[in-house]
C-alpha cells in the first residue's frame, strides 16, 4: 500500500524478489536467511543476508545511479576515513523483473545514532568534524560534480532558493514563514565557495549514522556523495548536533565563517524541503527535518 511507500514511483521489492535475485546471481548465498530491515532511508530497500551481509536495492530510478558510484568510490574511501563506512562486496544486475543494478554489502553493527545512543555528545561532535575533514582531504580528481545523481547536494546554495521558498510557503500555515525566510536570506548572503570542490557525503543526519557502545561507529548511505561546496556536510551541525556540541564540531573542522553560515542554510533548506514530503511516510526523517529547522532558526536568532 502507498502508506508503506515513500515515493509514488517505487518499484515493488520483497523477500521473494531478493531470494530470486540471489539464487540466479549469487547461488552460494541462497541458503542464508533473508530478513527485511526497517530503515529511515528513502532511496533503497534493505534486507539482511545471514549474519554479516546486507542486500541494498534502489527503490526508485533516481537512486539507481548510486550503485555504480558507490562501487567505484567507497572501497577507496574506507581506508582514508576515521569512521567505518559501508563497502560493497558484490554487484547484482537487473533480472527477475527488477530493473536496476543492486548491491551486497558487509553488515555494519550498530543502531541509528539517536542522541540517546551517544554517551558523550561532544566526543561524537569531534568525531564528525574529523570525518568531514577527512572527506575533504581525499583527492577529488574524477569525482562527480553535483547533479541528479546526488540530489544536487553540494551546489551553490543560491541554486536551492526557489525550492526552499516553495517549501516555506507550503509550511506557512503551521510555521513562522517570516522567521524561516529571514534565516534563509541570511544564509544566502554568505559569500559563495571560491575554493576547489571537495568530496562530500551529502546527507549527514541521524538516520545515516550508526552508534555502538555509546559511540559513533559508522557513517552510512553515500548515495548523495559527490564533489562540491563543503558547506553541504557542515549541515550536520544542525541536522544532528546541538548548540552545546556544535563548537566541538567546528573546532575539529576548522571551518571559515562563510562556510559555516552556508552550512546552516543547507540544514534549513534540507529540513524545509524534507518535512512536508516525508511527514506522513517517514516519521523519523520528518522528525530529523523538523529538528534541523528548529536548530537553524535558533542559531539565526542568536546571531
Amino acid at each position: 500500500m502507498f502508506a508503506d511507500r515513500m515515493h509514488p514511483d517505487e518499484v515493488e521489492i520483497d523477500v521473494t524478489l531478493v531470494a530470486r535475485l540471489l539464487a540466479a546471481q549469487f547461488p552460494h548465498w541462497t541458503d542464508l536467511p533473508i530478513k527485511p530491515l526497517p530503515s529511515a532511508g528513502t532511496d533503497n530497500a534493505l534486507y539482511r543476508l545471514g549474519e554479516d551481509k546486507v542486500v541494498r536495492l534502489p527503490r526508485i530510478l533516481a537512486a539507481a545511479g548510486h550503485v555504480d558510484k558507490e562501487h567505484e568510490w567507497l572501497p577507496r574511501f574506507a581506508p582514508l576515513l576515521p569512521i567505518a563506512i559501508p563497502v560493497p562486496i558484490a554487484k547484482g544486475t537487473p533480472a527477475e523483473s527488477y530493473p536496476w543494478h543492486w548491491s551486497v554489502y558487509r553488515w555494519l553493527e550498530g543502531d541509528t545514532a539517536t542522541i540517546a545512543q551517544i554517551a558523550d555528545p561532544r566526543r561524537a561532535a569531534t568525531q564528525l568534524g574529523e570525518f568531514v575533514t577527512a572527506m575533504r582531504q581525499i583527492d577529488p580528481a574524477g569525482g562527480p560534480p553535483p547533479g541528479e545523481h546526488n540530489s544536487f547536494r553540494g551546489v551553490a546554495l543560491s541554486s536551492r532558493d526557489a525550492s526552499t521558498r516553495d517549501a516555506i510557503t507550503a509550511l506557512s500555515n503551521t510555521q513562522d514563514a517570516g522567521a524561516m525566510t529571514a534565516a534563509w536570506e541570511a544564509a544566502l548572503r554568505a559569500p559563495a565557495w571560491q575554493g576547489r570542490a571537495v568530496w562530500i557525503h551529502g546527507d549527514l543526519h541521524a538516520a545515516n549514522l550508526l552508534a555502538q557502545l555509546g559511540r559513533l561507529s559508522a557513517v552510512i548511505d553515500f548515495g548523495c556523495m559527490g564533489v562540491g561546496d563543503p558547506a553541504c556536510d557542515v549541515m550536520v551541525a544542525w541536522t544532528y548536533l546541538s548548540a552545546e556540541t556544535r563548537g566541538a564540531f567546528r573546532a575539529a573542522l576548522q571551518v571559515d565563517d562563510a562556510t559555516w553560515a552556508r552550512g546552516r542554510g543547507w540544514a534549513l533548506s534540507f529540513g524545509l524541503i524534507a518535512l512536508p514530503y516525508y511527514q506522513t511516510t517517514n516519521p523519523l526523517l520528518a522528525a530529523i527535518a523538523w529538528r534541523s529547522i528548529e536548530e537553524a532558526l535558533t542559531d539565526d536568532e542568536q546571531g
